[in-house]
């Protein structure tokens, strides 16, 4: 495991001293002793104090991912197993149902660069940090037997590490079965709906777990409801509406793949004469529909992260300016407006302040019905600040008069 010590400099480690996980490798002053990248060791402050024990990568920008404040403590088998069994406790009591849910979220479970979601019976990885690759086997092995004490059997489970950012860990990028292949097209039901989930080509894991309690949220809008649903994905939001009761929606994607199985699902629920699907570019499409004439009494707004670093932030404000703004003008005097953000660099004041600006572009007032964000399965730990990402506004739109 290596004796590595991490010194940091003067004033360095303010995060991690406030309770964060992560250590950047120009808070460092020094590392000295015997150690391979992804070794546990030891970190101190700038004047010898310990601060805890760490796993380090000098591959990458991101040295030092702290694993516990227990400098007396081993990260050993055991301490990993007592880490998965804490997460897995977690969502039995938090999670209204565990028939679908985040089991592992990373740094808020003390288990730095590693998510684990359940889909049925079948468990998806993605490992994105070298230390924790390490664990990855015993992390599934230990959920497998926690959820079989529980009466759940795992029947498969499958690797999605090929996020691009394993490559700044200077790791490759991975996908496939971890034990015996199965069936990736798998089943789920949330909410009552019913989903068919790739676990092999979908995004990220295959489905979006994060808005859970955000699509039921919008159901009692729906009853009579004409809705259109902007980036529908899979069509979680438009099945929520259509079996809520609504006379018509509209779900719309620029995947091809994503609107195909959104149709596969509304099939799925018997909902296929009273939701369709249509693949454009939303950007275009909103517009067009505009100059048609077309309202609606609930417009869904819920787009992939258009900005993944502090340096795209501009050009993500103009997006979430434009959608929103484009959204408004076709939400009925009286309608609603759910609409969100999924990127943590667009923080809570930054998107609120953007859709303001929206609304009064297009002289609209606001009503805030709720805020939301994402579901507990993703819990938001306050000391990283990464872990708050999804933020959820519902609002009823008015006309200035």
């Amino acid at each position: 495991m290596g004796n590595g010590i991490v010194t940091l400099k003067r004033g360095g480690g303010r995060a991690v001293k406030a309770g964060g996980p992560w250590i950047y490798d120009n808070e460092v002053e020094s590392v000295v002793g015997t150690f391979s990248d992804g070794d546990m060791v030891l970190v101190h402050d700038f004047d010898g104090y310990p601060l805890g024990r760490g796993f380090i990568n000098r591959k990458s920008k991101l040295l030092v991912r702290m694993m516990t404040r227990n400098v007396a403590q081993e990260v050993d088998e055991e301490f990993i197993r007592m880490r998965v069994k804490h997460a897995w406790e977690y969502r039995k009591r938090v999670m209204d149902d565990v028939g679908s849910c985040r089991v592992i979220f990373g740094e808020a479970d003390f288990l730095p660069g590693i998510v684990v979601d359940k889909f049925s019976d079948v468990l998806v990885v993605q490992s994105l940090a070298l230390g924790i690759e390490r664990f990855k086997l015993l992390i599934i092995e230990t959920l497998k037997e926690l959820m079989a004490e529980d009466g759940i059997r795992i029947c498969g489970v499958y690797e999605r590490s090929d996020a691009k950012v394993r490559e700044q860990e200077g790791m490759e990028r991975t996908k496939g079965f971890l034990g015996e292949p199965f069936e990736t097209r798998v089943e789920i039901v949330e909410n009552g709906v019913r989903y068919l989930v790739d676990v092999a080509q979908g995004q990220k894991t295959g489905f979006f777990l994060d808005q859970k309690y955000n699509r039921r949220a919008i159901r009692r809008l729906c009853p009579g409801a004409r809705v259109l649903d902007c980036f529908t994905h899979t069509g979680s939001f438009a099945l929520n509406a259509g079996l809520a009761g609504a006379s018509h929606v509209l779900g719309v994607d620029a995947s091809e793949s994503g609107v195909a199985l959104a149709r596969e699902n509304a099939a799925l629920n018997h909902l296929q004469d009273q939701v369709e699907f249509t693949c454009a570019d939303v950007f275009e499409f909103l517009p067009k529909l505009e100059r048609e004439g077309e309202q609606f009494d609930l417009v869904i707004l819920d787009p992939p992260a258009f900005t993944k670093s502090r340096n795209s932030i501009k050009n993500a404000v103009k997006g979430y300016r434009e959608i929103n703004l484009r959204a408004m003008r076709l939400v009925r005097d009286g309608g609603y407006l759910a609409t969100c953000s999924c990127s943590h660099f667009m923080d809570y004041e930054l998107f609120t302040k953007t859709i303001g600006q929206a609304a009064q572009n297009v002289h609209k007032r606001l009503r805030q019905v709720e805020y939301r964000t994402q579901a507990p399965d993703h819990p938001v730990l306050w000391a990283a600040e990464e872990s708050y990402y999804l933020k959820f506004y519902i609002f009823q739109v008015c006309e200035e008069k």
